[in-house]
């Protein structure tokens, strides 16, 4: 599908709700990560808007993609995501975190459809994909592997050793991403464990490596577009996120990494991101 002004429009103004659905969903749960969800927020919306082949009426068809979380912890824009087109109720948002929920604070496989795996323990989701993306290669299916990751989970050895096994098998129906937000829950990521040089650490490991601003959704859609025509290997994408994107007091500061808003601090948020909704509503008028 090609991208025009009005989709544009749409993939921006979806995302900015999603936004808004993440702070009314952690402040009614009191508890979960603020700044790696808002970040995430255009990601994920040009994900399951117009990247994914996916069907939110037959979440286990078989030739769907598939989209797997790493970084469970930043599963409130998942979840948002999912709500807003359609998985779910909107207003189940509200139960996050609360007992006998399906939106628990890190993702359950078997608790919500269209949810591919468990994900929390940091590390594992590369690991993941590489097996299912085997599993379609030897199933003839055409479908793609979707890895989100955050950077701070690049301090795992396994992630490293999925890494060699994709280029190993040329796995390119594999396309990871790196939430590149340089913060993790200490600190920011270059004082607790230096990850850079980022790029040439994943080419070096045979991979096929794009860096994208993460918020701007012609850079995303291409990049994922260029992935599709990789034969040769796997493709990882480094978005640069700002963490905490569209509430200004959230934006690149490690404290909101996991920590839900208070009622005073939502309402402000959301007053943010409303008077961000006309910006987007008049940009596209003129």
């Amino acid at each position: 599908m090609e991208l025009h002004e009005d989709k544009i429009k749409y993939l921006e103004e979806t995302a900015n709700r999603i936004r808004q659905l993440i702070i009314e969903t952690l402040v009614e749960a009191g508890s979960g990560h603020s700044a790696g969800p808002l970040g995430m927020a255009d990601i994920f919306t040009a994900l399951y808007f117009h990247v994914l082949r996916h069907d939110p009426k037959n979440p286990e068809w078989p030739d769907r993609d598939r989209l797997l979380l790493s970084n469970g912890h930043i599963c409130p824009v998942r979840y948002a995501a999912m709500a807003y087109a359609g998985y779910f109720p909107i207003e189940e948002l509200k139960t996050l975190r609360k007992i006998n929920s399906r939106l628990q604070g890190h993702p359950h496989r078997t608790a919500l459809p269209g949810v591919e795996t468990t994900s929390g323990h940091l590390g594992s989701g590369l690991s993941q994909a590489c097996g299912a993306a085997l599993a379609s290669r030897l199933d003839n299916r055409k479908n793609r592997i979707y890895c989100l990751m955050s950077d701070g989970e690049q301090d795992c050895g396994n992630t490293w050793e999925a890494a060699m096994f994709a280029a190993k098998y040329k796995l390119s129906n594999i396309t990871a991403v790196i939430d590149r937000n340089n913060i993790q829950i200490d600190g920011f990521t270059e004082n607790i464990m230096p990850l850079e040089p980022l790029r040439q650490k994943y080419e070096s490991f045979n991979w096929h490596v794009l860096e994208i601003n993460g918020h701007n959704f012609y850079q995303i859609i291409d990049a994922f577009n260029e992935a599709k025509v990789i034969h040769e290997m796997p493709t990882l994408i480094i978005a640069h996120i700002t963490p905490g994107k569209g509430v200004s007091f959230m934006e690149n500061d490690y404290a909101w990494h996991g920590k839900p808003p208070s009622k005073e601090e939502a309402g402000q948020a959301l007053k943010e991101l409303k008077s961000r909704e006309r910006e987007i509503r008049n940009s596209h008028n003129k």
